[in-house]
């Protein structure tokens, strides 16, 4: 599904210190025991500043990756836990926030159910589909399909009209394909995982006896092949993913007939009804080349063949609230061969993202009112000031901008919208029952049915500026380009990325870069292309822009260079946005930091550091982690962002400053000749 959420550091609070405190009372926020000091700063300063931490942090079997990031949201997890297993112990009104919360919980655990059920609770959606006898029922199955949680083929979603941000349009978006990225279906080098998924649907199908329900006993293999084909299909009509960060690309704003147009192998009308979308006039086809090809797909592959497909997608959304025949499947595949984990996550840790997921702000109203400090608002509004006023002057400082084009960035960057901790005003769930005489997954089936409703319920309608993308509780921060807002939520708002006990240098190398990351995704390569209302709009020179995609060739080219593993590099293009506004981050905090520091709130040396160094280390520190290498594989392939230790051997010496600060000398890894730094925001 298509998903404007821009994952960056996070963001933490911030405090300025009372005149009465001591600068000697701080510490230098520097941990001796995250360095390793037998690396050179100049051959590799993220084994530098993060070694220690990551000999000290072994990867265990349940972990692809895990570092400072991971480690707070695992903190986060462990208070969530004792939020919710505190309700669960009780018994609660009907209907309340808390027996819902309870209830799902308690059926998540409940293993001995679960286990004797199998896959009954899966029976009646299967045979629906096994009962179908006409291509005419496939549009109708696929809107309950995507009501509760499966989208086969493509999906329909509500968000802001590019042409019109305060208005809500329907969206169609290329989705369907289980294991992921189209490349995996494409590329020589990735036949293992093809076989490895051919495998899984194969031992799924029989798990769930679907090859019983249309009479080809023992025929699992041969639906599981024919499965695997339509995806590769599918894939190679896919939008890629570098064209999918092009927003002009993805807008393609259609009538309803239009729409039909594109697909007149398949019933539009048929589709809408059920969502309750029939009166319907507008839609934006995020991928037109992709509808068209797969009209095609529809007339040339037989229903069988369909209908199998369909079933997969139900079974494979549904193995993780079943037996534990097929949770091992889902995590032999998913886990095990895509990420190389070596075992699953413990039940609570999985049924608390259910939960978390399912009844999120209601959850996160309790995890604000219990670990989240209401000062904390005020102080990190006080910081993004810092930062906005930093960016307002790098940009009017800009080389390479006319001031006509800087005076609109600056407007832009002025009318962000700024989201500290939680929302003002809270999502009522008194609409969505959970019913614990039903199954486990009956109930997370309801529980989707109810979001996606909500979803849907947005289009047509005003965008509603109170509304949060994440929950209080994430571990995580987004820009959205439509609303020109910047989100920090409550569960990142806390160590180890602010130190209240140290001096401000090492905050400003970490939250402070956090807050830059965030506000420079508005002038990325995506971002930019949206002016300070949300719409898509090109309010730059062409002189301007040319020069911008010059200077952002150079972090492209510079990243396709890098070889994460023998024979893999980073996607320079995929990545350009997360790298931009990493380098950019790190630029417009730098100066918020020369600022504090003629304002005399920043010590000097300490511990042997001066505060540009401990700015740095504590940017690296962010992303200390280890990391196995079939997630390495994974994530160069699916994420927009770059590797951890890229995201610092990467960006730095880009940084003048940071070459500066630790005297890299020509020659070294980390240098790079003045002409071949990127130097944008």
């Amino acid at each position: 599904m298509k998903n404007y959420f821009i994952l960056a550091f996070g963001a933490l609070i911030f405090t300025t210190f009372s005149c009465s405190m001591k600068k000697t009372e701080l510490t230098s926020g520097i941990d001796f025991a995250n360095l390793d000091t037998t690396m050179s700063p100049g051959v590799d300063f993220y084994r530098y500043a993060c070694g220690g931490w990551m000999d000290s942090h072994p990867l265990t079997g349940e972990y692809a990756r895990y570092g400072s990031f991971d480690k707070l949201a695992e903190d986060n997890k462990e208070q969530l836990k004792e939020l919710i297993t505190s309700i669960a112990e009780k018994k609660h009104e009907k209907n309340s926030v808390k027996q819902k919360i309870g209830d799902l919980y308690n059926l998540g655990m409940d293993t001995e159910t679960i286990e004797k059920q199998g896959s009954e609770p899966l029976q009646a959606e299967l045979q629906a589909i096994a009962k179908m006898t006409s291509k005419d029922q496939i549009p109708a199955m696929m809107a309950d399909m995507q009501l509760t949680g499966s989208y086969p083929f493509f999906g329909i979603f509500g968000e802001a009209d590019p042409a019109n941000s305060s208005m809500n349009v329907a969206w169609i978006w290329q989705t369907g394909l289980g294991i992921g990225d189209r490349d995996y279906y494409l590329e020589s080098a990735t036949q293992p995982i093809r076989e490895a998924y051919l495998e899984l649907i194969e031992k799924m199908l029989a798990l769930a006896g679907y090859a019983d329900m249309v009479d080809m006993p023992g025929k699992e293999k041969q639906l599981a092949q024919e499965v695997l084909k339509l995806e590769t299909e599918m894939a190679k009509i896919f939008m890629t993913k570098e064209d999918l960060r092009d927003p002009y690309k993805t807008y393609n704003p259609k009538t309803l007939a239009e729409f039909q147009a594109l697909l007149p192998n398949f019933s539009v009308k048929n589709f809408l009804t059920p969502l309750q979308l029939e009166n319907l006039e507008n839609v934006n086809v995020g991928q037109i080349a992709y509808l068209e090809g797969l009209n095609n797909i529809l007339y040339n592959t037989n229903l069988e063949t369909i209908k199998a497909y369909l079933a997969w997608n139900i079974i494979d959304h549904a193995a993780s609230f079943l037996s534990e025949d097929f949770v091992n499947e889902d995590f032999n595949f998913y886990g095990k061969v895509l990420s190389g984990k070596e075992e699953n996550r413990p039940r609570w840790k999985r049924v608390v993202g259910i939960v978390d997921g399912s009844l999120g702000e209601a959850v996160g109203q309790m995890y604000v009112e219990k670990y989240f400090p209401a000062e904390a608002k005020e102080r990190m509004l006080h910081l993004v000031d810092n930062l906005q006023l930093a960016m307002a002057d790098r940009i009017n400082n800009l080389t390479w901008m006319s001031d006509e084009t800087k005076e609109k960035a600056i407007d832009k960057l002025n009318s962000m919208i700024i989201k500290i901790g939680y929302p003002d005003i809270w999502r009522d769930y008194s609409t969505l029952e959970i019913d614990p005489a039903l199954s486990y997954y009956a109930n997370v089936q309801r529980a989707s049915r109810f979001e996606s409703e909500y979803q849907l319920s947005k289009i047509g309608k005003p965008v509603d500026p109170m509304i949060w993308l994440m929950t209080p509780q994430t571990v995580n921060a987004y820009y959205n380009p439509t609303t020109n807002e910047i989100c920090f939520p409550a569960g990142i708002l806390q160590p180890p990325f602010f130190d209240m006990k140290a001096d401000d240098a090492v905050n400003y190398g970490a939250i402070g870069v956090v807050i830059g990351h965030e506000m420079t995704h508005g002038f990325d390569d995506q971002g930019r292309n949206y002016d300070k209302t949300g719409n898509l709009s090109n309010w730059w020179t062409d002189e301007d822009a040319k020069n911008f995609d010059g200077r952002s060739k150079i972090l492209v080219d510079h990243y396709n260079l890098i070889e994460v593993l023998p024979g893999t590099f980073a996607n320079g293009v995929y990545t350009l946005g997360e790298n931009i506004a990493d380098n950019g981050g790190v630029n417009i905090s730098y100066e918020a930091l020369q600022k504090a520091k003629q304002e005399g709130r920043i010590n000097g040396v300490m511990d042997g550091f001066t505060p540009e160094q401990r700015f740095f280390i504590a940017y690296a520190n962010v992303w200390a982690g280890n990391i196995r290498e079939e997630e390495m594989a994974r994530r160069t392939k699916e994420d927009p962002h770059s590797l951890g230790k890229w995201r610092v051997n990467g960006i730095l010496p880009h940084s003048e400053t940071f070459i500066e600060a630790f005297n890299i000398k020509e020659g070294d890894p980390m240098w790079l000749a003045p002409e071949k730094r990127a130097d944008i925001w």
